[in-house]
């Protein structure tokens, strides 16, 4: 299970990541505004979920 995580960073803006359960960060960065990074991490786990669906079907393809 991935999860987006946004913190607030003092008078410069918000850092957002993408983790798993355990805390393992699979992507992060960073935005002047909370819209924009909830944006920005919730596109980079869409990005991060389809690249794991294509690999896993590239894979089954291959297979046959």
């Amino acid at each position: 299970m991935f999860e987006v995580v946004l913190t607030r960073r003092k008078r410069f803006g918000w850092r957002w990541q993408v983790c798993d359960q355990s805390g393992k960060i699979f992507a992060d960065g960073f935005d002047r505004t909370r819209p924009a990074a909830k944006y920005h991490g919730e596109r980079a786990l869409f990005f991060l979920l389809s690249q794991a669906y294509l690999n896993n079907r590239s894979a089954a393809s291959s297979e046959d």
